[in-house]
């Protein structure tokens, strides 16, 4: 798999195929254990990772791969009425924001008593989630968890490039090389930067050049 994912807004189309993914040593880990899948260990895996790191194109990856059904954390409140028993492979993105923790127990037990797969997605391990219920509690500590880590200069020019591209924007790499090194140190902050020269471009009928980067670097700060 090689490309990256990040938060992105509807303005424009990114790409979410397993071949844009670029894989690096913060999240190679990760990577492996969606590719490993049917052969996981467990029926639940737990990959964790702060915000636009990559996450939720892996989920999208593994989804597409098994047929899994997607839920959102705060979607877990329906209790017994969530599961039935054609799902087989759950995707659970934010999972660490369950509040309707039978709900999500409930759920654990259903795919699982079915032969089936669980991917749950949030910002920090299971270990360190506030779960009151000890039966939730003891199946999610327990399931293996993947951390992807925040990005080296490599992968920020990467996740940056991608950005551009999916926007449809040439940038050169006088740009690039401009802003990794002075811009916030994380994928969601690559998004909200990327997003940001768009719309300054536009709003000027410019080309994004290293002056039009240290004017919306300066405006952020």
């Amino acid at each position: 798999m090689s490309g990256v994912q990040l938060a992105l807004d509807l303005g424009h189309r990114p790409s979410l195929n397993a071949g844009d993914f670029l894989v690096a040593p913060c999240n190679e880990a990760a990577v492996a254990w969606i590719d490993r899948w049917p052969a996981w260990p467990s029926a639940a895996l737990v990959i964790h990772g702060p915000e636009g790191c990559g996450k939720s194109h892996l989920v999208d990856v593994w989804r597409r791969r098994s047929g899994a059904r997607l839920l959102e954390g705060p979607a877990i409140g329906a209790g017994p009425r969530l599961v039935g028993g054609e799902d087989r492979a759950v995707a659970l993105e934010g999972v660490d924001r369950v509040a309707d923790e039978e709900g999500l127990l409930h759920l654990f037990n259903q795919v699982v008593a079915h032969g089936g797969s669980l991917l749950f997605a949030a910002r920090s391990p299971p270990a360190h989630w506030a779960i009151a219920l000890p039966d939730l509690r003891s199946r999610l500590v327990g399931a293996p968890a993947v951390a992807i880590a925040a990005p080296d200069d490599d992968l920020l020019a990467a996740v940056l490039a991608k950005q551009f591209r999916d926007r449809q924007l040439r940038v050169g790499e006088d740009v690039l090389g401009y802003l990794v090194p002075r811009m916030e140190r994380s994928f969601a902050a690559a998004g909200r930067l990327v997003e940001a020269l768009d719309r300054a471009a536009l709003a000027e009928r410019r080309a994004i050049t290293v002056a039009l980067a240290r004017q919306v670097l300066g405006q952020a700060a």
